[in-house]
């Protein structure tokens, strides 16, 4: 069993993005050792609304989903981690007004979600154990789970398919904590600011990514802001908010320019409708410092989720999915970013990184075909060691899930995919 971050299942990948601090690392560091004798076996089930697949023990997975509007159920499958089929469902889970929300295996062994303005706790067998509506009448993107257990997340406050809310109009957002037993809620915090990302943790520390600064606070039983921790980060002018962050390096590290997402079509590209061009964000944790590269120097950037942070290498890759351009820098001992490699890409979602092979799991989307690709690249020098189709007709925005033996799954909107490394040799 591998060993996990506090708070969480000790499991290959027991919430997304592999633990609170989003690193997208996985854990196993044997890596896939993709070589040219090997062959990449993929396998896809049609699965519409699928959000993301987590794991408890190895083999044992959950796949998250949910229906549409504004009263929208979610529920969980545990499927066969080979045919990828329902080998039990949860009953519809009562959710709210629909935005992706989130999944995760807590230390205690149940299964949490979060789906609309509701929470549930749900044992092995999907059986619903405890259940909390949430304060306000809006999606609650995702939680985090805090060293001690309780479980924490906050609203959302971006504009949604069909659903826009202008800049002026967005509300200061909320966190909730929650105890894990009864999901009773034992705190409440106001935030400073509107965000549409989802929340990081590290440790006690939660940070949230407004839609102006990166904000700070502490837990310790109660909600504890950090009002000395000054990092604004939108100083320019036609950038717009950043989406979820990465801590690593003594650093929160995310994306800007994230308005447009609501627009998506199948696809980000030509969805952004920053004028400023998207960049890297870096934000000191002792200092509050902020220093940002441009990832593709276009107008009309746009992302919705989170760049990786190879700690060992000292390297992080961004990506502007509006423009469909992949890039990585150096990280200097001092923080400094230069640019390392760069490569024309339609990458729209979260990302795995196998730090033992510096292997990255990304992903392409081929408009002419109407095929998601995954793409395995070398972190490194950017270059291709392996491309297959997913099955999926849309670019994926959401999930993967790195797994066991050489294997790791991926999500989109229609489609839930099981990617295998194989060897052809012996």
């Amino acid at each position: 069993m591998a060993d996990g971050p506090d708070g969480y299942w000790p499991g290959p990948w027991s919430c997304e993005d592999g633990g609170p601090e989003r690193r997208q690392v996985a854990l196993d560091t044997a890596g896939l050792h993709v070589t040219g004798t090997d062959a990449v076996e993929v396998h896809w089930r049609l699965a519409p609304a699928a959000t993301m697949v987590v794991t408890r023990d190895a083999g044992e997975l959950f796949l998250l989903r949910h229906t549409a509007g504004d009263d929208a159920v979610s529920f969980v499958e545990r499927i066969d981690p080979v045919t990828l089929e329902p080998l039990l469902r949860s009953p519809d889970l009562v959710g709210g007004p629909t935005w992706p929300g989130s999944i995760a295996v807590h230390a205690n062994g149940s299964i949490y979600v979060v789906f609309g303005n509701h929470v549930h706790r749900l044992d092995t067998e999907l059986s619903v154990l405890a259940s909390t509506e949430l304060p306000r009448l809006r999606p609650y993107n995702g939680f985090v789970i805090m060293p001690d257990g309780h479980l924490v997340t906050k609203d959302f406050a971006g504009s949604r398919p069909g659903l826009p809310v202008a800049a002026e109009d967005r509300e200061a957002c909320e966190l909730v904590a929650l105890e894990p037993e009864g999901l009773s809620i034992v705190d409440r915090c106001s935030l400073a600011e509107p965000s549409i990302a989802r929340l990081t943790a590290s440790g006690d520390d939660i940070f949230v990514v407004g839609d102006a600064s990166l904000l700070r606070i502490r837990w310790d039983g109660r909600f504890r802001p950090d009002r000395g921790f000054d990092a604004r980060y939108r100083t320019i002018e036609g950038q717009t908010y950043g989406w979820d962050c990465v801590i690593a390096l003594g650093a929160a590290w995310f994306l800007d320019d994230g308005d447009g997402s609501e627009g998506y079509t199948g696809t980000l590209r030509g969805h952004g409708l920053s004028t400023a061009p998207l960049h890297l964000v870096r934000v000191d944790l002792e200092s509050g410092a902020v220093t940002t590269a441009e990832v593709s120097a276009l107008p009309g950037g746009l992302i919705a989720n989170p760049p990786v942070i190879d700690a060992t290498r000292a390297i992080a890759v961004g990506y502007d999915s509006g423009n469909g351009v992949m890039q990585a820098f150096d990280i200097a001992p001092d923080g400094a970013l230069s640019p390392r490699w760069r490569r024309a890409q339609d990458h729209g979602g979260h990302l795995i990184l196998y730090p033992g092979t510096g292997e990255l799991v990304t992903g392409d989307f081929d408009a002419e075909r109407g095929a998601d690709q995954v793409v395995i690249l070398d972190v490194e020098t950017g270059d291709e060691v392996v491309r297959a189709d997913t099955g999926s007709p849309i670019q994926s925005v959401l999930f993967p899930a790195a797994g066991s033996d050489r294997t790791f799954y991926l999500c989109t909107f229609t489609t839930v995919t099981r990617v295998s490394v194989r060897s052809t040799t012996g």
